[in-house]
């Protein structure tokens, strides 16, 4: 994990150093300078999922569009049950 003086110390070689630029790794979740050092760092399995594969909100939310359809089909046919239908003479 990156302490405040190893961010700040960055923070400094790019306000330095025009064009200054990092290599970040998610899967690894290491963040490597151009001197080649190498700073590793934390993020949840969620979000680092999310980022990985492109997902927002939306995106998690349709990966999980057949579980989705299936409690919706089952919700259908329960409030079936609860439905009282009357017929009425023409």
């Amino acid at each position: 994990m990156l302490t405040e003086e190893q961010v700040d110390r960055l923070f400094k070689e790019v306000e330095a150093n025009e064009g200054y630029r990092l290599s970040i790794d998610l899967a690894e979740q290491t963040l490597t300078t151009p001197g080649g050092e190498t700073f590793t760092f934390d993020i949840t399995e969620h979000r680092k999922h999310c980022l990985l594969n492109g997902l927002d909100e939306i995106g998690l939310t349709l990966q999980h569009a057949d579980k989705i359809k299936a409690f919706e089909e089952n919700a259908a046919k329960a409030s079936l049950g609860c439905l009282t239908v009357k017929t009425y003479a023409v």
